[in-house]
């Protein structure tokens, strides 16, 4: 073999295993980061259910466990792009956001930012879409307990909160599909509307009847 031959086989190693560290500094960023997202979206998951059972203690501190996995995984995947914004991210993100606003909006108190939770722009949207689903299982929740100005209340924000993003109006792949999900929310405020309806013509009805039998039994026999 020439010199020549064996000069270029040891370039080419030299390059391949330049790309080969670069690759397995990527690959140690993804190990660490996803067992971490994937702790956020239980902690979210958990927060949210925890916010449907008045249990506000545990939700905000099951809520402070989604941000701490995140922020680690924010320090995991530092100086790795394609792994700070993978999907698996902004799912993450995504949930933390949903739990955030969904207690904001349910227990009471300022509705967190981006800033404030640290989350992509729009994962933090699509959080937004989500946190209606939610709203609507409190509204239903509400009906049970016949507090329909409660209702009333929540589905005035469903409103507020669809009508914004119906005006992100940006390709797809710049939003991860967000005109799909908005699109979801639609519907879902349409159901809530009608189930809300509903019940308040019930109530009517019932106050009528029950006025109409006072009227009867408070008569003259």
């Amino acid at each position: 073999m020439s010199d020549e031959g064996t000069g270029f086989g040891a370039e080419l190693a030299g390059a391949v295993e330049g790309i080969r560290s670069d690759l397995e500094a990527t690959n140690a960023a993804r190990e660490a980061a996803l067992p971490l997202c994937r702790g956020a979206v239980r902690s979210s998951a958990n927060c949210i259910r925890a916010v449907h059972r008045g249990d506000t203690q545990e939700a905000a501190r099951l809520l402070e466990e989604a941000r701490s996995a995140l922020a680690e995984a924010a320090s995991a995947t530092e100086g790795f792009p394609q792994i700070a914004h993978a999907g698996f991210v902004h799912d993450a993100q995504k949930e933390y956001a949903e739990a955030a606003i969904t207690l904001a909006l349910i227990a009471g108190g300022a509705l967190p930012t981006p800033h404030s939770l640290g989350v992509r722009g729009v994962s933090y949207l699509h959080g937004i879409a989500d946190a209606i689903g939610e709203l609507r299982r409190h509204v239903l929740d509400s009906l049970r307990a016949e507090n329909l100005e409660r209702c009333e209340a929540m589905l005035e924000r469903m409103d507020e909160m669809q009508s914004l993003l119906v005006t992100i109006d940006y390709p797809d792949a710049m939003t991860s599909n967000l005109r799909r999900a908005t699109d979801v929310t639609r519907g879902i405020i349409e159901r809530t509307r009608g189930d809300l309806t509903l019940a308040a013509q019930q109530q009517r009805l019932a106050s009528r009847l029950d006025a109409l039998e006072g009227r009867v039994t408070g008569g003259p026999p």
